[in-house]
């Protein structure tokens, strides 16, 4: 089963790939995909179009912080 998104206008688009492009079609189609990408998230427009972005990884900013002593 294609992985289907309903934006606030209430439409449903599904998701689809071509090789590394992915997009969304009201209709399913070859190359229609089963879940979300790992690492993606599904954001909308504001036209209403769904669009993936890249998961943005959160730094802890107290690991990355010389200890005391390190230069």
């Amino acid at each position: 089963m294609a992985y289907g998104h309903t934006n606030s206008k209430g439409t449903t688009y599904y998701l689809h790939s071509k090789g590394r492009m992915f997009y969304f079609s009201k209709e399913v189609k070859e190359g229609a995909l089963d879940a979300v990408p790992a690492g993606y998230d599904v954001v909308e427009m504001k036209t209403g179009l769904p669009v993936l972005k890249k998961k943005v990884v959160a730094v802890d900013a107290a690991a990355e912080a010389p200890k005391e002593g390190e230069s």
